[in-house]
């Protein structure tokens, strides 16, 4: 947080020196573009300094040149277009979102944890598709840093695969109280969010109508990370 509010402060003393001449010239707009994909901003970021944008636009109309009236319009805009560049510096936004019946909800989880390379954590009300539990599995054993948390009452089910994952070495908690741990999201690398009503069973593949979004929000990714990590501090280590 304190490193994304100086990059901010940076790039504020960007905009108001590119601003003194009203004037947003190429290199200036290059060097803008450069500087904020270096920083990196998360998407609240950006907003703050489009926000920070309109606020010096609005502190200098009285001083705007009458006889070209549209100069702080130009400006703004050629900061808007870099803002915008900017948020694909990492790979543009995407959202995908499947739907059962069927098996594209279940292929979609699948997918993730196969290209999952450092960590995935698994916030689910169950989990007895045992091919999806394979994929777990076969995650934490190259190496992923999985971790998996779910009800408690949902742990000991008929089918379920928390209590064979957990000997398998997967860390798992869950909760223990008499309300439900009802999530169903996953973070891959901090990178991918997948949520949606789709239970981790073979009945929401087969019977049930559920849905499924994939999505690379960094609004999203952060605040459903901060959840699970509450949730894992809060809970029990023993089913």
């Amino acid at each position: 947080m304190k490193t994304a509010t100086l990059a901010i402060e940076a790039l504020r003393e960007q905009l108001e020196a590119s601003l003194a001449d009203v004037r947003l010239s190429d290199d200036e707009k290059r060097a803008l573009t450069d500087t904020l994909r270096a920083a990196r901003l998360p998407e609240e970021g950006l907003r703050q300094l489009r926000n920070q944008a309109f606020e010096l636009v609005r502190q200098h109309l009285q001083e705007a040149d009458p006889s070209d009236p549209q100069a702080l319009v130009r400006w703004l805009e050629g900061v808007v277009r870099a803002l915008d560049v900017s948020r694909g510096a990492g790979g543009a936004y995407r959202a995908q979102a499947w739907f059962s019946p069927g098996d594209d909800c279940r292929h979609a989880i699948g997918g993730q944890l196969r290209a999952c390379r450092q960590r995935a954590d698994i916030c689910v009300f169950t989990l007895s598709d045992d091919r999806i539990s394979a994929e777990v599995l076969a995650a934490h054993r190259r190496g992923v840093a999985v971790r998996l948390i779910t009800d408690n009452d949902k742990a000991f089910d008929r089918g379920s695969d928390v209590i064979a994952l957990r000997d398998a070495g997967v860390p798992v908690r869950v909760d223990q109280s008499a309300a439900h741990m009802h999530h169903k999201f996953a973070l891959f690398d901090g990178r991918w969010l997948l949520n949606g009503s789709y239970n981790w069973t073979r009945a929401a593949a087969t019977e049930n109508e559920e849905n499924l979004v994939l999505c690379n929000d960094p609004s999203l990714l952060r605040q459903f990370g901060q959840a699970f990590e509450t949730l894992w501090n809060q809970l029990s280590t023993t089913p």
